[in-house]
């Protein structure tokens, strides 16, 4: 059999490969971003206490060494292409701004969230606006230096607008056409 050539179904992997795609147990369990914040105690009262990330866990260590882990619900890695940060930068900001990471937040309503980030200390970039891949989104720069975006999804699961959380069609400072898929 060739090198590059598959296995056949019925023969093991090799220790040393990665999981079949088929598998059924995650060969990722968990994504953990780590960032370090010189206003450690601010950092973690930003996004623990004012966006209400809940505190897993603590630990100190020698020398001042601190470390809170927060519970940011499921997470996803997006990987984009530079057109597309382009695109994402321009539909929420209308200008280039995102550093090569940025991190995105789902939450149930990005206006009241954004208005209680702000009030701890965040600064706003782009206020909430419609994106074409219809969630409602803001840009802030936040404590430890991260860039972040508060998104809210305007349709249920089934593609139906959810008028629980949209409210009124036009929501945002700035609404922008549907020109195709975007991430969050």
């Amino acid at each position: 059999m060739a090198a590059d050539s598959p296995a056949p179904a019925d023969s093991p992997a090799p220790a040393d490969s990665p999981a079949p795609a088929d598998s059924s147990a995650p060969a990722v369990r968990q994504l953990r971003l780590v960032v370090e914040a010189t206003d450690h105690e601010a950092a973690v009262a930003f996004f623990r206490d004012a966006l209400g990330l809940p505190e897993e866990a603590a630990f100190s260590g020698e020398g001042d060494a601190r470390v809170v882990i927060l519970d940011a619900g499921r997470a996803t890695l997006e990987i984009a292409n530079p057109a597309q940060k382009r695109l994402i930068d321009e539909v929420e900001v209308g200008r280039q701004v995102a550093p090569r990471i940025r991190v995105a937040f789902e939450v149930d309503d990005t206006e009241a969230t954004t208005a209680r980030l702000v009030a701890a200390g965040a600064s706003e970039i782009a206020p909430p606006t419609r994106t074409p891949w219809q969630s409602l989104n803001s840009r802030l720069d936040a404590p430890a230096g991260l860039q972040i975006t508060i998104f809210q999804e305007l349709l249920r699961p089934d593609g139906e607008a959810d008028r629980r959380r949209v409210g009124v069609e036009g929501v945002g400072a700035r609404d922008a056409e549907p020109k195709g898929d975007g991430d969050s």
